[in-house]
């Protein structure tokens, strides 16, 4: 399987204090991976340091393209407070191609437009971000990492907390991107979501406790084992 992302030995982690503790792990093309683990496994960290955004403080992080990374945080992390449309929102996807000054282009434009579309968005693009319903609003964050046509695409819990038609549209328009040659990288706490993907990375205290086959990797006596929860009788 042709891989996307190759990680060897990466620790990393937040002021004097270790996440990830030397990973060593493969992400395959695509397809999406699933990133499982308890609170505090690294999920997060993992995420921006594929994107870039956290610098390892040892081993080496290595991209298969010189393709851009499209990184979608967590709806919770969006200030309510920004004088933001939806429109806007979405076609700050395309700084990285036109630069926060320039004006959009035609075909800028309509790859915003397309991109709300597809999540099913475009009657909110005149909103404000902040007046919209938890599902509408990362609706909105992923059709903005979509507006970046990114090689790979990578979510922090893009459907935790969401009702059924918003998880509904975000799971079918991943697995759209994936067939149409985008790479996923997805961290969620949703096992059930995590055992649909064609890989999965489960973690735990920042190491890597196994990689593979969601059906392989996430079985009873390793969900048991990682999540501490009590055995079964």
């Amino acid at each position: 399987m042709q891989w996307q992302v190759r990680l060897d030995g990466v620790s990393a982690g937040y002021a004097n204090r270790a996440v990830l503790d030397q990973l060593t792990l493969r992400i395959p093309a695509f397809t999406t991976t699933a990133v499982v683990g308890p609170n505090g496994a690294g999920k997060s960290t993992l995420l921006g340091v594929v994107a870039g955004v956290i610098r390892a403080t040892a081993g080496r992080v290595e991209h298969r393209s010189e393709g851009s990374a499209a990184l979608v945080t967590q709806r919770s992390r969006v200030d309510d407070v920004l004088p933001l449309t939806v429109r806007d929102a979405v076609a700050m996807g395309r700084w990285g191609h036109r630069g926060l000054w320039r004006r959009l282009s035609r075909q800028d434009r309509a790859v915003v437009e397309a991109s709300m579309d597809r999540l099913g968005i475009t009657s909110l693009a005149r909103r404000q971000l902040g007046e919209l319903s938890g599902g509408q609003r990362q609706r909105a964050l992923v059709a903005q990492g979509l507006a970046q046509q990114a090689d790979l695409l990578l979510l922090d819990e893009p459907t935790t907390g969401l009702d059924a038609t918003a998880q509904r549209i975000i799971s079918d328009v991943l697995a759209e991107v994936t067939e149409e040659g985008v790479t996923v990288l997805q961290a969620t706490h949703d096992l059930d979501a995590a055992r649909s993907a064609g890989h999965v990375l489960l973690l735990q205290e920042g190491r890597l406790r196994a990689e593979g086959d969601p059906r392989k990797v996430l079985t009873g006596d390793a969900i048991e084992e990682v999540w501490q929860l009590p055995r079964r009788a």
